[in-house]
């Protein structure tokens, strides 16, 4: 199995209030040598957790205690510029398991359901909302429901729809990559290639 399934998660969220995040604030260039995908949440958002001497930054979320969850909520357009699969799996490796925002670069999006992150897209409005929730309860959860294609806001029951292909919800549910949805239809394919006609 290439991630866990995901079907419903219910989590706190960290707030990244910041509009245009690109791939190479998410994960510097200079840690993109390894090839495995381990060991990049430690190098999540680097430069602006870390002063040049490796202390954390006090003012920057991920360092703040009161702040926690599989959610990670960021501003319009989140995930532009390159196109490294790494800034996935640095968000992958850190714990968050769900993206939201108003907007994603398409590339960031598609590198996110490969491995098993869910960006789910709301409206500006529905956005606001959640940082809202988010400001006046740290605490604040939220539901995502894969299956129903829903977030909801749980202290006041606020919901919004969202998109996804179904090929890739298929796979999230199942916790399945492309390769592990053709190893599920292993017989299938057996089947058809001795049903064919050469």
């Amino acid at each position: 199995m290439a991630y866990d399934k995901f079907t419903l998660l219910r989590s706190t969220a960290v707030p990244l209030p910041i509009e245009n995040v690109d791939t190479d604030q998410i994960i510097p260039a200079r840690f993109l040598k390894a090839t495995k995908r381990e060991g990049f949440g430690d190098n999540l958002f680097r430069d602006w957790r870390y002063n040049g001497d490796n202390t954390p930054k006090a003012d920057f979320v991920l360092n703040n205690p009161i702040y926690k969850g599989k959610i990670l909520v960021g501003g319009h357009n989140f995930g532009s510029g390159s196109s490294r699969e790494h800034a996935a799996w640095a968000i992958y490796d850190y714990g968050f398991r769900c993206v939201v925002s108003s907007f994603f670069a398409d590339i960031f999006k598609g590198n996110s359901l490969n491995i098993g992150i869910l960006p789910v897209q709301v409206s500006p409005e529905f956005l606001d909302q959640i940082f809202q929730a988010i400001e006046a309860d740290p605490d604040a959860e939220f539901e995502v429901n894969l299956e129903k294609q829903k977030i909801t806001i749980v202290s006041t029951g606020e919901s919004e729809s969202f998109d996804i292909n179904g090929y890739k919800k298929h796979n999230m549910m199942n916790g399945f990559d492309d390769i592990d949805y053709l190893q599920a239809m292993k017989v299938e394919i057996k089947q058809f290639e001795a049903e064919r006609i050469y």
